[in-house]
């Protein structure tokens, strides 16, 4: 009996020494795996930081961009205007301009036709002039014959 006493000691240190043991690992391993997810959820939540950071650097450029294009949209219609406004006036300026060129068009065919007139004159006095001075040469050669 004395010596299934000892025997039972000695399984019940050594089991417990074996518990001791595995009690002590599988402490060290619940700290390592606790350490772990310490460290990554502090990689993670660096990591999340970093992307609301980002998101609000985002947000930021986002905002002065549009800021950007409306001052751009409010310029490209100004312009729009201004150019409509021009293309009315200079189609204004065009259409008197063509009315301009009809009446000077009409006025050179009238004073061209008033030149044929005038031409058509001068043709007529010549051709008067020219009988004329036929008409004086030939009664100076009938003086002239008269006369000698």
């Amino acid at each position: 009996k004395p010596d299934l006493t000892a025997a039972l000691r000695d399984i019940r240190s050594q089991y417990e020494a074996v518990a001791a043991s595995n009690a002590q690992e599988t402490e060290q391993w619940y700290k390592s795996k606790v350490q772990n997810l310490t460290d990554a959820a502090a990689r993670q939540s660096e990591a999340l930081r970093a992307a609301k950071q980002e998101a609000n650097e985002y947000r930021r450029q986002l905002q002065a961009l549009t800021c950007d294009l409306e001052a751009l949209r409010g310029s490209n219609e100004s312009l729009e205007r201004q150019l409509r406004e021009l293309e009315e006036r200079y189609a204004l300026e065009t259409a008197g301009y063509q009315d301009t060129v009809a009446r000077l068009e009409e006025d050179i065919q009238s004073l061209k036709e008033e030149m044929a007139r005038h031409l058509q004159d001068y043709q007529d006095l010549l051709n008067v002039k020219l009988a004329l001075d036929m008409e004086i040469a030939t009664y100076r050669k009938l003086l002239e014959g008269e006369e000698s």
